[in-house]
């Protein structure tokens, strides 16, 4: 199956979306990891992501013709280049384990749902790969600390995260709100866990907490 890639900026030149110039100010309800030029983005700002024809369309896989639905998206690190997908195989502690390691998408694995909560002004973030709910396992200890996995069949306060967006880099941050640390592609890590994603960071400093969203529309 072919798609196209088109460039997210023309969508949201277009929308509502207005982000301040690099440089300006943080607003006072910004939190003090977030730097100038990072706008969180509600429901609307998605949808107009989601639904424009305009939208970035996802390399898929070669062959691969499955449909998808406009809200799904797909999670690419700025870091390594590659897509996140959910570790459904891994033994536990680590079943469902969220890694930037695959170099195209190829399917569920690579699929998320981003829901968002009017409530609390948050997004939930469900895989394809086994319907579970992201989470942020802040109880876990060393290297796997607060590391994101896709375990959870309901939504609470460790399943829920903040959608950061910068304009002038088109590049997307994600926030939990269980820990307020940024998630991070550990690019150096080794072994079962490398390129996990994990919430750690206390500010956006540069490609690890940088990330591509790809629209799974078809």
């Amino acid at each position: 199956m072919t798609s196209v890639l088109l460039s997210l900026s023309a969508v949201l030149a277009v929308s509502a979306l207005s982000a301040p110039a690099a440089g300006a100010a943080p607003s006072a309800d910004r939190p003090a990891g977030v730097p100038a030029g990072w706008e969180a983005v509600d429901a609307a700002d998605l949808a107009r992501i989601n639904g424009a024809t305009e939208a970035r369309r996802a390399p898929l896989a070669e062959g691969d013709a499955a449909a998808a639905e406009p809200e799904l998206l797909a999670v690419q690190s700025v870091a390594n280049g590659r897509f996140a997908a959910t570790e459904v195989n891994y033994a536990a502690p680590n079943t469902g384990v969220l890694r930037a390691r695959s170099a195209e998408i190829g399917g569920s694995w690579e699929s998320f749902a981003f829901e968002w909560d009017e409530t609390t002004e948050t997004y939930a973030l469900k895989s394809l790969a086994n319907n579970r709910y992201v989470a942020v396992e802040k109880n876990y200890t060393g290297s796997a600390q607060n590391v994101l996995r896709a375990r959870s069949t309901s939504v609470g306060g460790w399943e829920r995260f903040i959608v950061y967006y910068n304009e002038s880099l088109d590049r997307w941050a994600l926030q939990s709100t269980l820990n307020g640390l940024f998630v991070t592609m550990e690019n150096s890590y080794t072994g079962s866990l490398q390129y996990a994603l994990r919430a750690r960071s206390t500010g956006i400093s540069g490609a690890w907490e940088e990330f591509v969203l790809y629209d799974l529309g078809a």
